[in-house]
């Protein structure tokens, strides 16, 4: 989303490497990534890390110790980063399972996490009522199984009934900062109990965040950090929040992911869509194309209300031809998805070439004479 090569971010990091790369103390930086996030995402309290399932396995640590719960809450084909307790899915029959392709998970995951559907309201609270779950960890709208956006007033629930059942509610928008530059959260309005953010803050940097309501600050201000448990605590390490991840958040921050970018970012998404949804339409093919700001996907089926409609629908072989018709023609789509992501360097020439290869990729599988 930031570009590959930002030149105020390789002076920032040219000029942070020369002075000191890590001191285990605060940078001057600090004050301002902090007042950026507050400023963005409305968290008012702040810690950082290295990448977002550091922050993440972090968020979840605080939410047990505050709770005094021991399980959390994920959705089916979710995905936050390594987390070893989000690498669960669900089987046929509702049980949960590890995620297929998990690698030596310490515990089944059924022993650490609830699965439910995203966008399934009744399985959400017979979930949380059993009152064993310290915090639902969510996406506000699914990304790395394809797009599955929300359905209408699913988000509203999901902040009730957390708090209803006295469940700390996390967001993480280390993907769906593409809505904005504050996120999901800024743009529609959400209240989280926790925020992550990841790797779009640093340019490309190892570095992260997760920021805190008023009400969790204090309440882990009163609980942790005392006397020498603050280095045996499992939260942060020596190189969390060094000088030169800190810098590169407010190069990247101070130079990229504005509402100037979102401006020209977001409608050439748009016309990405609505090249690839003429070029499936021209075929008859059932698929969808689905947008997320300057993040579009498309899909081998309607949209997906889930993530198992989603994973129901991916067709490896195909999806392997059309990266590979692309890329021999000039045009290299996202490795492992069927997205574009724009960046403030993008043009609308760029999706153009896309769109006019897309085409005749989908002609050479499907006839040029297709038609609606």
């Amino acid at each position: 989303m930031t570009g590959h090569g930002n030149p105020q971010l390789a002076q920032a990091l040219y000029h942070q490497a020369t002075r000191g790369i890590t001191t285990m103390l605060p940078s001057t930086d600090s004050a301002w990534v902090a007042q950026e996030l507050t400023s963005r995402f409305g968290m008012p309290y702040w810690q950082l890390a290295m990448t977002a399932t550091d922050a993440n396995r972090f968020a979840l640590r605080f939410a047990r110790h505050l709770t005094k719960r021991p399980k959390i809450l994920v959705f089916d084909w979710c995905y936050h980063g390594s987390v070893d307790e989000t690498l669960a899915i669900l089987d046929e029959k509702g049980q949960v399972q590890p995620k297929v392709g998990a690698v030596g998970p310490p515990i089944h995951p059924s022993h650490t996490t609830k699965v439910v559907q995203f966008n399934d309201v009744a399985a959400l609270e017979a979930a949380l009522a059993e009152g064993d779950v310290a915090a639902v960890l969510a996406e506000p709208a699914m990304t790395n199984i394809g797009i599955v956006l929300p359905a209408p007033g699913y988000l509203e629930k999901l902040r009730e009934l957390t708090t209803k059942y006295g469940t700390l509610l996390i967001i993480d928008e280390t993907h769906t900062i593409s809505v904005g530059p504050g996120g999901a959260t800024k743009a529609w309005n959400l209240s989280p109990d926790m925020f992550v953010i990841g790797k779009p803050i640093g340019g490309g940097m190892p570095v992260a965040a997760y920021g805190f309501s008023a009400t969790v600050a204090a309440a882990l201000e009163s609980m942790v950090g005392k006397g020498n448990s603050i280095d045996v605590s499992g939260i942060g390490g020596t190189l969390t929040g060094n000088a030169l991840a800190i810098a590169a958040v407010k190069a990247t921050l101070s130079s990229t992911l504005r509402q100037e970018d979102f401006d020209r970012m977001i409608p050439l998404a748009t016309a990405w869509s609505e090249g690839v949804r003429r070029a499936f339409q021209k075929h008859n093919l059932p698929w969808c194309v689905q947008q997320l700001g300057c993040r579009a996907e498309y899909w081998f089926c309607q949209p997906p209300r889930n993530g198992a409609e989603a994973h129901a629908a991916q067709d490896h072989e195909l999806e392997e031809f059309l990266h590979l018709f692309c890329v021999n023609r000039g045009v290299l789509i996202t490795p492992f998805h069927n997205m574009a992501l724009m960046s403030p360097y993008h043009t609308i020439s760029d999706v153009d070439a896309h769109t006019r290869v897309f085409g005749e990729a989908l002609d050479a599988l499907y006839g040029s004479n297709s038609k609606l």
